[in-house]
């Protein structure tokens, strides 16, 4: 008998210290509430520049995320294909594989994020499983079967992708969750900048690898490049584990009771955290079912699908820059500067599109330029003609950075229902990766004027879905707008369009 009263009373005691410590925040609120606009922003001040110290890891995560996602493409260059025997369309059943894996576990993922609520641990722990794997890609023997080659190959590739699939949905959530509306646009951008400037250094790293290791230890260079990438990925995975943040509700070390105070404020102030909503839709089935019944969800998935689909060229830019007749690695050394331009244009892009903020235009005119890239491609074999529509096809990854921020500003709240969204518009997103692995078969080259087409398609379609989801957007804002007037309210959430 006593140990179960012993259990009682320590059950009262914590009860007693949560509620507490619940006084204490509602007090460091109402304070927060009264305090002059200078004393705030000090405080929200240090917040951000804590907060952001600690997400720009996530910078880091996700260079590397793609570089352990692309790295197939790198070793194609080197022996890859011939190594393994693979054949026909083979290497891009390859590629499709990843993505397959990676459609499968995004929504689960974020819903279980969701409930765990620790992103710090969840994360990090993913990325060090896919660093593994990507690991293990370099060490496929050769068996004396070709078929059994292929189905290691293809086996390992699309484990990374169900591993990754949990990174990127879940630091968009992440960062949605401690982020103003329009803070969001900036930060996300300098996320998804991590897919060029993973193209570009993950070049350089790609043709240092591969022009210095084969033969070592009697490995061919490629093996070394999925060896090398794979460790690194779990280094920076074990390291994560002790920087990344876990949701603002969650308590925190390293933010002071004030900081952690604003932190909740300025997400209730946003129209992001409603109260009475999150205590009623931390249900994971509700979330999942309130998702899935918004058409803009679908609309949403639709358009980024399309946009992927135009991109699929990233995962074949070794190959384009083949077509320019220079030798493997000088090829991969020109792959570069491309994505150290899209970079600077994603971030610019991004940055203006929060100052303004508006989104479709700073989504419309990459893409624009991008259509113009293809079509210069499509038209001719020069060697200038076609490294400069390199430059242009590369820099429509700003719409896509633009997108994201357009998607987590457009689906709010519930939680739950923000949760899901983003994870299944970016899995339903990744069949768009699917396609655009066909788009660029062999026998299409060296021109691939058919593939340039597609994705000229594709843009366009995003574009046009776009500007009609603008439109709807902007008949929302004159109904919020006209129940503002009618409660004598003052000006509340806005869609930003």
């Amino acid at each position: 008998m006593f140990p179960r009263g012993k259990r009682t009373v320590d059950s009262r005691d914590s009860e007693d210290a949560a509620l507490e410590l619940n006084d204490a925040e509602d007090v460091l609120r109402e304070a927060l509430l009264c305090s002059s606009q200078e004393d705030r922003e000090l405080i929200e001040k240090s917040l951000l520049r804590k907060l952001d110290a600690r997400m720009s890891i996530l910078l880091l995560i996700y260079i590397l995320n793609f570089i352990d996602r692309n790295n197939a493409a790198a070793a194609r260059l080197r022996g890859f294909e011939e190594d393994l025997h693979l054949q026909g369309q083979q290497f891009n059943n390859l590629l499709s594989a990843l993505y397959v894996g990676y459609i499968l576990l995004q929504v689960p993922s974020n819903m279980f994020l969701n409930h765990i609520g620790r992103p710090s641990i969840y994360l990090p722990g993913c990325m060090a499983v896919w660093g593994i794997i990507s690991v293990l890609t370099g060490n496929i023997v050769r068996y004396p079967s070709q078929l059994a080659e292929y189905t290691s190959a293809l086996l390992t590739r699309f484990l990374v992708g169900f591993v990754e699939a949990a990174f990127f949905p879940g630091a968009l959530f992440l960062l949605s969750k401690w982020y103003r509306r329009r803070e969001l646009g900036e930060r996300t951008a300098i996320l998804a900048c991590g897919i060029m400037i993973s193209n570009a250094f993950g070049s350089l790293i790609a043709s240092a690898i591969l022009d210095s290791m084969d033969g070592v230890l009697g490995y061919a260079a490629w093996r070394w490049l999925f060896y090398i990438e794979g460790t690194l990925t779990v280094v920076v995975a074990l390291s994560a584990i002790f920087v990344l943040p876990d949701f603002p509700s969650s308590p925190s070390r390293w933010l002071t009771p004030q900081e952690r105070a604003l932190a909740l404020l300025r997400m209730e102030e946003d129209g992001l955290v409603d109260e009475e909503e999150t205590d009623n839709m931390k249900g994971q089935a509700a979330g999942l079912l309130l998702a899935l019944s918004d058409w803009k969800v679908w609309w949403l998935s639709i358009a980024l699908t399309s946009m992927v689909a135009s991109l699929s060229f990233h995962a074949f830019f070794p190959t384009l820059g083949a077509t320019m007749g220079y030798t493997p690695t000088i090829t991969l050394l020109l792959c570069s500067p491309p994505w150290a331009f899209a970079t600077l244009v994603g971030f610019k892009m991004s940055r203006h599109s929060d100052l303004r903020g508006e989104r479709f235009l700073h989504i419309a005119i990459p893409l624009l330029l991008g259509i113009l890239g293809f079509s210069m491609a499509m038209l001719s074999m020069n060697i200038v003609i076609r490294y400069i529509s390199l430059f242009l096809m590369a820099q429509s990854f700003a719409g896509f950075i633009v997108f994201w921020a357009w998607v987590s500003n457009s689906i709010p709240r519930p939680p739950a229902k923000r949760a899901v969204a983003l994870a299944f518009i970016n899995s339903f997103a990744t069949l768009g990766n699917i396609i655009g692995s066909y788009v660029w078969p062999s026998v299409w080259g060296p021109s691939y004027a058919k593939s340039c087409a597609i994705c000229i398609v594709t843009s366009s379609l995003c574009i046009l879905m776009s500007w009609a989801f603008r439109k709807h957007l902007s008949h929302l804002n004159l109904e919020l707008e006209a129940e503002d007037a009618m409660l004598t309210r003052p000006k509340g959430f806005r869609y930003l369009l």
